[in-house]
């Protein structure tokens, strides 16, 4: 169906229509979602716009005019099937504002990657599957401005429009190639995703901007006062700190800091001056009268080098055993996995079942294949991978 014919979504901004929209979801089988956030305008990201279709209509919730937590109602509802694309980010924010719980998902990107397609954002796969070629230029818009534009509208809706037709044949894909099971698994994997954590100040990124630009200890000093002073500045905006002022301008003042405020004018724009300069000013004295810079914090400990060869020799099965199936590596098994079972050192399939990060599908399907590979690393003769099949 062409763009230009779509009719346009219904607008979600009051309590009753939000009620009357999860009674009709209720009563369907399948569910398209996506969401919009502010992360590139706001310090504190925010959860703006959610869209919604179903296989007749589409709607577009708006969070800012209406509280959309009786919208959990359907997230956890075993009987409607929650499609996303690329879920991991819709979930993790809808999680950190709303305490959501996730169940019965289909992810299109993750069908796409476990079916081992080459290409699986969702232009790509609108185009492949359905002839319509998505317009991503509203794809950086401030979701949290208002009113919205008639086209960012249209774009957002087009996030889902198309997914239930999506969802169709990628499913008949999973069908034909018999990866329905391990595409399930990988859905229910991506319904753990944790929640995101509000942005927090970091007491050590001074370090992390300074140290590899070769600051001296005094230089550090004020570039630790210059980073607290745009944290307080983005918290004051509401902005993300890289919108207040860059990393290489507070780098540069460190190193030739200026004796007066009027010296801050070849290095800001007029509003910056006028908005900035007091507080910059502030921080550059402050950091120019610091007695000593704070302990510098530890690196995390490397893995001893037995876990490490082992995670070697797990990695490398992965490599080819993704080569042969014709997907990428984390579709195998996600590198968290494959640390936790470097560091467990499982011996016989039952010690492999208690690592959590291990589904049952994947246990059934590459048990075996992993504790011969770590039996090859340690030197056996493979007795200990054929204990224990219970």
């Amino acid at each position: 169906m062409p763009q230009t014919k779509l009719t346009p979504a219904q607008q979600i901004n009051t309590p009753q229509a939000l009620d009357d929209l999860i009674q009709h979801l209720k009563t369907q089988s399948l569910v398209a979602f996506d969401t919009e956030s502010n992360s590139m305008y706001a310090y504190q990201e925010r959860v703006c716009l959610v869209q919604v279709s179903t296989r007749q209509a589409d709607y577009i919730i708006d969070p800012l005019a209406v509280d959309i937590t009786p919208l959990g109602a359907i997230m956890a509802d075993p009987q409607i099937e929650k499609l996303f694309h690329g879920a991991e980010y819709d979930i993790t924010c809808l999680k950190r504002d709303y305490g959501f719980v996730f169940c019965n998902l289909f992810d299109t990107m993750v069908a796409a990657r476990v079916c081992g397609f080459d290409a699986f954002g969702l232009s790509e796969l609108i185009k492949r599957y359905i002839g319509i070629r998505l317009n991503k230029r509203h794809q950086r818009d401030n979701w949290g401005k208002r009113p919205l534009s008639e086209a960012s509208l249209r774009y957002a809706q087009m996030d889902t429009h198309y997914l239930p037709t999506l969802r169709d044949a990628l499913r008949l894909v999973l069908e034909e190639k018999g990866r329905i099971a391990e595409a399930r698994e990988a859905f229910a994997e991506v319904c753990q995703t944790p929640a995101a954590t509000p942005r927090q100040p970091d007491p050590h990124a001074f370090w992390n901007i300074g140290v590899p630009r070769m600051l001296k200890d005094r230089e550090l000093m004020i570039l630790r006062e210059l980073i607290d002073a745009r944290e307080h500045l983005a918290q004051k905006y509401d902005k993300p700190p890289h919108r207040i002022l860059h990393n290489k301008l507070l780098v540069n003042l460190a190193r030739r800091p200026p004796t007066e405020r009027k010296g801050l004018k070849q290095n800001l724009s007029c509003r910056q001056f006028q908005w900035f300069s007091k507080a910059l000013m502030s921080a550059i004295r402050r950091g120019q009268q610091a007695n000593r810079l704070p302990p510098r914090p530890r690196r995390h400990s490397a893995p001893d080098p037995i876990t490490a060869d082992r995670y070697a020799c797990l990695q490398a099965w992965r490599k080819e055993r993704a080569s042969k199936r014709g997907v990428e590596s984390d579709v195998i098994m996600p590198k968290r996995a494959l640390w936790e079972i470097a560091e467990r050192a499982p011996h016989t399939l039952d010690d492999l079942r208690q690592i959590d990060s291990i589904g049952p599908w994947k246990f059934n399907a590459y048990g075996h294949e992993i504790l011969s590979v770590l039996a090859a690393y340690e030197g056996d003769d493979g007795h200990n991978a054929n204990q224990t099949r219970g």
